[in-house]
């Protein structure tokens, strides 16, 4: 789905939105003017250093009945409020809004909706924010209320799709946009407003969400299982001594670890989401061009599939963001001497001392990586990234080494993390 057509910086908001909903979403929606309004005009009621970060505001339209006709909804911001006021509520009526800040937040976003909701006398509304080359599309549901002696609407839980890219968004914010788009054929076409707005609450409903983000979750996890060695592996010893099958140690062994590597993993996504962990580091192609000196991110067959075993991007630079960033201060102090940097050169230097990072070699440029992790990456004092292995003894369970001993493996495909979708057989 092509976003830049209809919402570059440069372009009018409210153009851009109605282009998107004739073109993208199959939704005829239109308006007499292009022209912005202040962000007074939410309401009257509403303090200006309130409205600071909203430059502009667009009516982009009408979804009613008629939006299915022809002719679409050609309702004017002022038609569209009178008739509500006289108590026909089948209709949404979308906004778009400008915003001057970077990085607006969910309940920000949430509140400005709530706002225009007022203005639409209880209509519910979906709002299409822009700022800083991103989008937000806000959809509120709607609940009962008594206005003025008779029966209206009201918005009730507001659902947020934020921090979408304009240029490069990413697939799930492209599946979820996809999924917004009307069907006009078949079993599943929509031909009236009211199921237009049922169809659109489950597409934005938190819930289904939150189960389709763990569902997606756990089918990387049953993927991954097949795909990894951890050290520590179990041996037909240990199934002898422990009177079980040698296949359930194994696949219990890697269960334990996938979780664990899952459970760091989904942190560092969250924290990521908040700017602090660098983008660059999930980039294919900025990994390949100023990072890594080699990445294997296409799951190899025959001659190639030594590639995969190297596992780059996991010790690169997932276990050293784990183990020697996250779990290490970039400066010392009198409470804490540590500070990040990379264990020096040659056989056994600085063992066991797991806060310092390994695996310089795959690195174009090691300094330049420090650098950019010391700029974004904050210390957290917790024991989720502390590295459990014991060097000393040489017990490996992290496999954060590059001079593992006894013939341990550590394999995590980069396939697993960066590139193509695959199918595969899971049962």
């Amino acid at each position: 789905m092509d976003l830049k057509k209809y919402f570059k910086d440069e372009s009018n908001l409210g153009t851009g939105i109605r282009q998107f909903f004739s073109e993208q979403l199959q939704l005829n929606l239109q308006t007499p003017t292009e022209r912005a309004m202040p962000p007074s005009s939410i309401q009257k009621d509403i303090p200006e250093e309130k409205l600071s970060d909203i430059s502009s505001i667009y009516f982009g339209g009408k979804l009613s009945d008629q939006t299915f006709q022809d002719e679409g909804d050609q309702s004017s911001l002022e038609e569209a409020e009178q008739e509500l006021n006289q108590g026909k509520y089948a209709s949404v009526l979308v906004f778009g809004v400008e915003l001057n800040t970077s990085e607006p937040t969910r309940s920000r976003l949430a509140e400005i909706t709530r706002w225009l909701n007022r203005k639409s006398l209880g209509a519910p509304v979906a709002v299409i924010f822009r700022y800083d080359g991103l989008l937000a599309f806000s959809n509120g549901e709607r609940t009962q209320y008594m206005r003025g002696g008779r029966e209206g609407e009201k918005v009730g839980k507001v659902a947020v799709l934020r921090d979408i890219d304009i240029i490069k968004h990413h697939p799930g914010h492209s599946q979820i946009l996809s999924q917004l788009i009307v069907a006009k054929t078949g079993k599943n076409k929509i031909e009236t407003f009211e199921g237009l707005y049922q169809y659109w609450q489950e597409v934005f409903s938190v819930s289904l969400l939150n189960k389709k983000f763990y569902l997606e979750i756990s089918t990387w996890y049953f993927w991954a299982i097949n795909h990894v060695v951890f050290p520590g592996q179990p041996t037909a010893v240990d199934a002898y001594e422990k009177d079980k099958e040698l296949e359930d140690l194994i696949q219990e062994h890697k269960a334990t670890h996938v979780i664990r590597m899952l459970t760091r993993l989904l942190f560092v996504w969250f924290i990521k989401e908040k700017k602090l962990v660098p983008e660059a580091l999930f980039e294919l192609k900025t990994l390949q061009k100023d990072i890594l000196k080699n990445i294997s991110p296409f799951h190899e067959t025959g001659l190639y599939v030594e590639a995969n075993k190297e596992s780059v991007y996991y010790k690169a630079i997932l276990q050293n963001l784990f183990f020697a960033t996250l779990n290490c201060p970039i400066e010392g102090d009198y409470l804490d001497t540590r500070k990040r940097g990379f264990r020096g050169d040659g056989y056994g230097t600085h063992r066991g001392i797991d806060w310092l990072m390994r695996y310089k070699k795959h690195f174009k440029d090691p300094d330049a990586f420090l650098a950019m992790v010391n700029g974004t990456v904050p210390f957290l004092n917790g024991g989720l990234f502390e590295c459990l292995d014991d060097k000393t003894q040489n017990l490996y369970i992290d496999g954060f080494s590059d001079q593992m001993t006894k013939g341990e493996q550590l394999i995590v495909p980069d396939y697993l993390f960066i590139g193509a979708e695959e199918e595969e057989d899971l049962s």
